[in-house]
């Protein structure tokens, strides 16, 4: 076990000292104002890219290197900077590209973040239904990435803890138990799968961050999140966590009976940008779908960051050029009436 903490960055289990210490800071009422840096941009117009690329064997890094550069994501905001990226490693499978992200995906982007000059990256994922971190990392084929010194995995279910305020009060949570990665961590990027989603629609970079919060003390999978409602959740988590940038592995996605359940579907692209509202709508145009008609997408556009096609500057591909219809299906309420 140690060697395997050692060898993969991972955090030590959980102590008292550390659980007394959590609840000590609850009480004293850790505020969030500067612990957790950059929000989904409210500017009524900003820049999303779209990039294509064929299969996981591309030049992805060069093509995220594009897409920083159109997104004016320069070395001098990166340089010296720990970059968190929040992989969708939601139920790994030897084999099932379309579940999680992939990791050559998430390499490349660490690469990326590295050339202009990041310090440290880190790889982290709260799993939503398998408790062993060793058996995630092998089977989602994310132990391969992590020979670099300078990226390293948490698992964020049971990294230490502290306690943020709920910024968004959209559920009656009235704060959020956050890992202490989030606080280390100068840049928050969000890196989900494309897909459809059973009660959501679908899942993109805002719903992504439902990992985040850890099972140990939310339950597996997020069960607290479910009963507070998951669309209020999915708000309040943005607007508490206030990640930076999304980076959405469309290449292969999930059609049909996502999160989990779903098929395959090639969809060829790699999208990006600063604002995850934005970043979220232009994917569900690309996958066929209206973005005003996924609930927290339309109630994300009111507040947390524009849905508006005419004020998203489309970089790299257009999204009509990029679209690829995703099945969606009958029987499933949350996806019913969707279609562009």
């Amino acid at each position: 076990m140690d060697n395997k903490i050692k060898k993969y960055g991972l955090p030590r289990p959980f102590s008292r000292r550390n659980i007394l210490r959590a609840l000590l800071t609850a009480n004293a009422g850790v505020a969030l104002n500067g612990l957790i840096p950059g929000c989904a941009s409210r500017n009524p117009d900003v820049d999303v890219f779209i990039g294509k690329a064929g299969n996981y064997n591309a030049e992805i890094a060069s093509l995220i290197r594009e897409g920083l550069d159109e997104l004016n994501v320069a070395a001098g905001e990166i340089r010296g900077k720990h970059v968190l990226l929040k992989a969708n490693i939601v139920e790994p499978h030897f084999g099932s590209e379309h579940i999680v992200t992939h990791p050559n995906v998430v390499l490349a982007a660490a690469e990326a973040f590295l050339s202009l000059g990041a310090a440290e990256i880190i790889v982290a994922e709260g799993a939503g239904h398998c408790r062993d971190t060793y058996r995630i990392l092998e089977e989602s084929g994310f132990e391969s990435i992590l020979g670099n010194p300078k990226i390293k995995f948490t698992d964020l279910n049971y990294d230490a803890w502290w306690v943020a305020p709920n910024a968004g009060v959209k559920t009656p949570l009235v704060s959020f138990f956050l890992p202490e990665a989030l606080r280390q961590a100068d840049w928050i990027v969000s890196m989900p799968k494309l897909k459809t989603h059973h009660w959501a629609g679908v899942t993109l970079s805002m719903k992504n961050l439902f990992g985040v919060l850890p099972g140990s003390l939310y339950g597996w999978p997020k069960n607290v999140l479910h009963t507070a409602g998951i669309i209020k959740s999915i708000l309040d988590i943005n607007a508490t966590v206030r990640p930076n940038f999304a980076i959405v592995d469309g290449i292969v996605g999930m059609e049909g009976d996502g999160p989990i359940m779903g098929s395959a579907k090639k969809a060829g692209i790699i999208v990006m940008g600063r604002s995850l509202p934005a970043v979220d709508a232009t994917c569900a145009r690309c996958m066929g779908i209206n973005p005003r008609k996924i609930e927290y997408l339309a109630d994300a556009g009111e507040w947390l960051g524009t849905i508006r096609e005419s004020h998203i500057q489309q970089r790299g591909e257009s999204w009509k050029a990029a679209r690829s219809d995703f099945q969606l299906l009958d029987f499933i309420e949350a996806q019913k009436g969707l279609r562009l």
